[in-house]
C-alpha cells in the first residue's frame, strides 16, 4: 500500500504520528436524509452524496472509515437504515462516534437511537471504545450528549467518567488518535473571526469545558483529535493538540479526507466527491441559503485556497 497522491490536495503533513503504513478515511456530518430537502446541507443529495464517497473510498484500500457523527439529519430510524444500506457496499470496518444530530433532542417526535444503540451499530459495541487501525490507537468518545445528558442544546461536553476512561485508556495506547465530534476553540474561533465580514452569522454549538477534556488528552500523549461538527476543513492548536476539522458530505465542499500514515509522518488529503458542477452548484445553493451559511461557504473557500492547512 503506498501513498495515494492522486486522492486530492494535502490539507496537513505532520510529523506524528509516524509509524506502520496505514491508510484511514474520515467522513464526517453526512447528515443523511431520504424524507426531507432544501437548506444549505442539500438535504436532498445528502444520501447521493453519502454514497459517492462511500464507494470512492471503497477503492483506496483503506484500513477503516472514521466518522466524527452527524451521520442522519436527526436521528431519524429511516435514514439510519438508509446509512446502514450504504455501508454494505464498504469492505473496510467503520467506526463512528455520535454527532449532535444523532442523539435525542427535545421536541422531537420521532424514536432516535439511544447512544448504545449507535455504538452498536457504528462501533465495537461500547462508548467511548479503543480500537487498532494498523498503526494507529482510534480512541472514539461522545461528546453530542443522551437521552438524559445535553437533551435541549446541541452543544458538546465530555463526561468525568469519560475522561477517566481516557485516562486509563491512554496508558495503553502507542499511538493513539482521538475522534469526536465537538471542536475545541482555535476552531471554533475562525467563525467568531468571520463575523468581522457576516456579521448576522450565528454561533457554531461548541464543547463545554473542554479544558479538562484536552488536558487529558495531552497528558496521555495524544498528538491529533479528529472532529467534524464544523463542515469545513480546519485545522487548530490547543493545549498542545492538533485539531483536524473534517468537511463534510453534504454540502460545499463536498469530501471527506484520506488519512496516510507512514513511517515518516502523516499526510492528509481532502477527496472532492463532486465533479465540478457539483461543486459549483453546492457553492451557489450555500452562498443563498442564510448569513450563516454563506458565512461558512466563504471561509471553507478561504481554507481551499490556503492548502496545506500545516506542514510540519
Amino acid at each position: 500500500m503506498s501513498e495515494d497522491d492522486t486522492a486530492g490536495p494535502v490539507l496537513a503533513r505532520l510529523n506524528e504520528p509516524a509509524g506502520e503504513h496505514t491508510r484511514v478515511a474520515v467522513v464526517a456530518d453526512p447528515h443523511v436524509s431520504t424524507r426531507a430537502d432544501g437548506t444549505s446541507k442539500l438535504f436532498e443529495h445528502t444520501l447521493a452524496h453519502f454514497e459517492a464517497a462511500i464507494a470512492d473510498i471503497d477503492d483506496r484500500d483503506v484500513d477503516a472509515v472514521l466518522s466524527p457523527g452527524d451521520l442522519t439529519k436527526d436521528g431519524e430510524p429511516w435514514n439510519y437504515d438508509a446509512v446502514d444500506e450504504a455501508l454494505t457496499r464498504l469492505d473496510a470496518p467503520f467506526y463512528a462516534v455520535p454527532g449532535n444530530h444523532d442523539v435525542a433532542k427535545y421536541g422531537e417526535e420521532h424514536e432516535p437511537l439511544p447512544v448504545d444503540g449507535f455504538a452498536e451499530r457504528y462501533g465495537p459495541g461500547t462508548m467511548p471504545y479503543h480500537v487498532e487501525v494498523g498503526t494507529l490507537d482510534v480512541l472514539g468518545v461522545n461528546s453530542a450528549g443522551s437521552a438524559e445528558r445535553l437533551f435541549e442544546t446541541h452543544e458538546g461536553a465530555v463526561t468525568e467518567a469519560t475522561l477517566s476512561w481516557l485516562a486509563d485508556a491512554l496508558d495503553t495506547a502507542e499511538t493513539p488518535v482521538v475522534l469526536v465530534h465537538h471542536n475545541f476553540p482555535p476552531v471554533i474561533d475562525q467563525i467568531a473571526a468571520h463575523r468581522q465580514i457576516e456579521p448576522e452569522m450565528v454561533a457554531v454549538p461548541s464543547m463545554a469545558e473542554s479544558e479538562a477534556f484536552a488536558e487529558t488528552l495531552a497528558a496521555g500523549g495524544t498528538d491529533v483529535v479528529l472532529t467534524g461538527h464544523y463542515h469545513l476543513p480546519a485545522t487548530g492548536r490547543y493545549r498542545g493538540l492538533r485539531e483536524i476539522a473534517a468537511p463534510t458530505t453534504c454540502s460545499f465542499p463536498q469530501s471527506y479526507l484520506l488519512w496516510e500514515t507512514t513511517p515518516e509522518g502523516t499526510t492528509i488529503r481532502l477527496v472532492p466527491i463532486a465533479d465540478e458542477v457539483g461543486l459549483e452548484s453546492a457553492h451557489a445553493r450555500r452562498t443563498a441559503d442564510s448569513a450563516t451559511a454563506r458565512g461558512l461557504t466563504s471561509i471553507a473557500a478561504a481554507r481551499l485556497a490556503s492548502f496545506p492547512l500545516v506542514s510540519e
